[in-house]
């Protein structure tokens, strides 16, 4: 599915460079970047998400001694 961004000139000036001494197009970067970074963001906003909900109460949380405890990392 065709998708356009609009980049900084500046941006688009590096990714012009990068294309042009490695001879891949910008396509090529742009998939490779959002492949690579794709993740991060979705781990990035879950987290988000996560910590709200603990800040209502919404979310149980387990505090660090009990996890060790539990564990057996006490050793």
């Amino acid at each position: 599915m065709p998708t356009s961004i609009r980049l900084e000139p500046e941006i688009e000036a590096r990714l012009d460079a990068l294309a042009a001494r490695t001879g891949r197009t910008k396509a090529y970067y742009l998939r490779e970047l959002i492949t690579q970074n794709l993740q991060d963001l979705e781990d990035y906003y879950a987290a988000v998400e996560i910590s709200e909900r603990i800040r209502r109460g919404e979310e149980k949380t387990t505090p660090l001694a009990e996890v060790i405890r539990e564990l057996g990392l006490n050793d």
